[in-house]
């Protein structure tokens, strides 16, 4: 149930506060659902006001669901935000029943434009990637692709570009272990990526992260496509990179060649993200992502949720639609292991709404939560992942990842997405190479105050012009014009080069 007025959004029967679909001012005459108040201080767009009296103690619900327990008295008409809500009580939390239900393909599933590999893999892009085994040859992997940008190509127009993939480690840390385990599997999933027709692989030789065991374990293509170079042994830096160029010229004409044929939406793996939420995410952007992720699915496509710390709380709602009691336990094991990491590191799993998150009205991580949980629609989820590992699951998936948006999209792809959504409220200019990220708009102020940077206007929920069902078919045509080779705003602003960032964690020596 959403009920709009003019003024106010409520979105469950039960819940004890409205969200302002614009700035309240104190003292403004309001209604809502048969709920006559009046605001007792201004309220931000996008915050929540009280309407109804929730005791010091009491929980608060938004959504259906608690998003937190006052801290003291609440009145009718007050503003209810970080200085009168925390995290509740241990106990607190819903559970669910068992609401799996499989999900029925249509009998007519979309095609989209796609590059068909050797591997029976299909491709969004047709990049070429020069991967950098440890940050001691990111300088060499960056100077290769910077002689390949531009008017450089114009002689390759089926090429996309030449992305350096380069980062800050694969050295100094133990052979063994989560850490050594993340980054290996994260250069793994990229090397093997569907969107690099070519690879060239760039080692310093010294380092922890060897390259030889690095291109043993990966999908084998023609010699032409796949190289590695170690610079200590083709002489030194420039050596290497002119040694690069030439072999990156090689793959050019081969790669040139590929076309675009019609292929199965089993072949899409779309990444679910978002960065610089507001009060609105839960409302617009992430329902209507929901939507389309629902449309996805029943097409035969997979979907990707990540984002581990920002569905505490809101677990049950995922845990309920597990295909099996085995896929719960994992999700739930990962959940745990969470808890445990934030309080090693000094931390707490409620540290994780930003402030920019505050800002647009955001109080607590189960608010934030179960907000970011809409973003997975309502089908089956069907297989848990660890950070980068490959996805081989049709459907709705889970891989566990940190909240950060480029940690997490970069596992993501490491595991195999080829196309990334990402809503956002405050306002993200994220890209993503070798994969297109779509940006979708929370709210239409934001849609129109940065329309360089935003696909998707998901705005028109909150302004009573749209519907979720509407705008999530819009946009699931959106991801498959995408996917066909439409440019989405960060791929014409240059953006991308710069956000592989593999999660680190364990010590470095």
């Amino acid at each position: 149930m959403t009920v709009l007025s003019p003024s106010l959004i409520i979105l469950a029967t039960g819940d004890d506060v409205a969200v302002a679909r614009s700035d309240v001012a104190e003292g403004e005459n309001l209604c809502v659902s048969g709920i006559n108040l009046v605001a007792k201080e201004s309220i931000p767009s996008g915050h929540k006001i009280a309407i109804r009296a929730v005791p010091s103690g009491g929980v608060v619900h938004k959504y259906g669901q608690v998003i937190g327990q006052a801290t003291q008295d609440i009145r009718q008409g007050e503003h209810v935000h970080v200085h009168n809500l925390e995290m509740p009580v241990e106990g607190a939390f819903h559970e669910s029943s068992h609401l799996y239900v499989p999900t029925s393909l249509v009998n007519e599933p979309m095609t989209f434009e796609g590059f068909l590999r050797d591997d029976g893999r299909v491709g969004t892009r047709n990049f070429i990637g020069v991967i950098s085994s440890v940050n001691c040859s990111a300088t060499v992997c960056k100077q290769i692709a910077e002689a390949f940008k531009g008017e450089a190509l114009g002689e390759w127009p089926g090429v996309d570009g030449v992305v350096a993939i380069t980062h800050g480690s694969g050295c100094g840390m133990g052979a063994k272990g989560d850490g050594f385990d993340i980054l290996s599997r994260t250069l793994r999933g990229y090397s093997n990526h569907v969107n690099f027709a070519g690879i060239l692989l760039i080692g310093l030789g010294c380092e922890v992260s060897q390259l030889t065991p690095l291109m043993e374990a990966l999908t084998p293509r023609s010699s032409t496509l796949m190289s590695s170079l170690v610079i200590q042994e083709q002489g030194g830096t420039r050596e290497t990179i002119e040694h690069g160029k030439s072999l990156v010229r090689q793959m050019l004409p081969i790669i040139n060649e590929a076309r675009r044929t019609p292929q199965s939406l089993r072949h899409l793996t779309v990444g679910l993200q978002c960065g610089g939420s507001d009060g609105y995410s839960g409302i617009s952007a992430n329902p209507v992502l929901g939507a389309a992720v629902d449309l996805l699915v029943r097409n035969g496509g997979t979907a990707i949720l990540s984002e581990t710390p920002e569905i505490y709380g809101a677990e049950h709602l995922l845990t309920a639609r597990a295909a099996t009691s085995e896929v719960a336990s994992r999700l739930m094991g990962r959940v745990h292991w969470w808890e445990d990491y934030v309080v090693h590191n000094g931390g707490d799993m409620n540290n994780n709404p930003s402030p920019g998150n505050k800002a647009g009205g955001i109080t607590t991580i189960l608010e934030k939560s179960l907000g970011a949980v809409a973003k997975a629609g309502s089908t089956g989820l069907m297989d848990v992942y660890q950070y980068a590992e490959p996805v081989t699951a049709q459907g709705l998936v889970f891989m566990d990842t940190p909240g950060y948006d480029p940690v997490s999209a970069t596992g993501q792809v490491a595991g195999g997405a080829n196309l990334i959504c990402f809503t956002t409220g405050r306002g993200s200019t994220y890209g993503c190479k070798p994969t297109p990220s779509i940006k979708i708009a929370t709210n239409t102020s934001l849609f129109e105050r940065m329309p360089l940077d935003m696909d998707f206007n998901a705005g028109g929920i909150i302004d009573g012009t749209d519907s979720i069902e509407s705008a999530g078919y819009r946009l699931f045509e959106l991801i498959v014009a995408t996917a066909s080779g439409l440019k989405t705003c960060s791929e014409l602003n240059g953006l991308g080069d710069n956000e592989f960032l593999p999660w680190q964690i364990g010590a470095v020596m």
